[in-house]
């Protein structure tokens, strides 16, 4: 890979991330996503697997019209490195702004495997993260550990599935915030689903948690997008705007609709007191092992890089 090439994807990280700092938030459009993540590593075989890698997923412990998965992560800075962390139950509470049946339930997903975090578009991804929200100042979270210097990303590979007899709904607790400093939802495809479906909706924090989404109000809705194209992103400050999604509707009503996502949930580790103090270790995965390097900071100063491999590609990182 030419270094200009790598200079001109590095170029257009930082212009999104000058981005994300200034608006609290960022869409990027799916085409932009794979020149990125195809500079940052990412293999024209690995694109098109991830596609497909939400046709293995699980039932979901608490949603009759999702499948799961789920897996935690650490980006280390220091390292300049992200490892993947043991398996932990998880839980979101009310006072996190997540208000649904089960807040404050502990849930317990299975884990994602190596098909997907062996896959070099997700590790790029993660690259890519790294690369938006380091050192990104935000509204801090109560009971997180901000002296940490580690953060926790807990990635989610979720399928919304509606049938003539449920309605899938991508986020059925209406408007919240995911607990987090940094959401970024990834889409990687949909069978049968309208061209309406599943709008995101951004509101001010002043918003009622667990309004549905049409029926909130229009004066503390701060933007809208829809994921519709392959890899479609937004990157969301998590503390600052709250959101809410439509549901997913089919266009074959007979027929079921399906809506594939990766969600990537970042926040520092959790202090005493917090309801995910019992689950927050970062101890690293005995039986699946993964470590990465991480763009460095020279490299996104100097927009330079040199050969690191990651597995089924290069990236072009010191």
């Amino acid at each position: 890979m030419h270094d200009s090439t790598f200079s001109d994807a590095i170029a257009e990280v930082l212009e999104i991330r000058e981005q994300y700092v200034k608006d609290r938030s960022v869409f990027v459009e799916g085409a932009r996503m794979v020149r990125i993540l195809q500079t940052l590593g990412a293999t024209d075989e690995d694109l098109e697997r991830i596609r497909l890698v939400s046709d293995h997923l699980a039932p979901d412990p608490t949603l009759p019209f999702r499948e799961s998965k789920n897996g935690r992560f650490c980006f280390d800075f220091d390292h300049s490195t992200v490892y993947r962390l043991e398996s932990q139950p998880f839980a979101l509470s009310a006072e996190e702004d997540f208000v649904r049946h089960d807040s404050g339930q502990t849930r317990i997903f299975e884990e994602i495997g190596n098909d997907l975090q062996g896959n070099s578009a997700f590790r790029a991804l993660l690259a890519f993260k790294s690369m938006i929200f380091r050192e990104v100042p935000t509204a801090p979270r109560a009971k997180l550990d901000y002296d940490n210097p580690s953060w926790i990303c807990t990635v989610f590979n979720l399928r919304t599935v509606s049938t003539p007899d449920l309605v899938g709904e991508p986020a059925l607790e209406g408007v919240h915030s995911d607990g987090v400093d940094h959401t970024m939802t990834t889409f990687l495809g949909s069978e049968n689903m309208t061209d309406d479906s599943a709008v995101t909706f951004l509101h001010d924090m002043r918003e009622r948690n667990a309004t549905r989404w049409n029926e909130t109000d229009p004066e503390l809705v701060l933007g809208q997008c829809r994921h519709r194209h392959f890899l479609d992103t937004l990157i969301v400050v998590d503390h600052e705007r709250k959101h809410s999604l439509s549901p997913v509707s089919a266009v074959d009503k007979r027929l079921p609709a399906t809506r594939d996502m990766l969600i990537f949930f970042t926040r520092k580790p959790v202090l005493e007191g917090h309801i995910s103090h019992p689950y927050d270790s970062l101890k690293a995965h005995e039986r699946l092992p993964m470590a990465i390097g991480l763009p460095s900071p020279v490299a996104r100063r100097e927009l330079v890089g040199a050969g690191s491999p990651v597995a089924g590609g290069t990236a072009p990182w010191t």
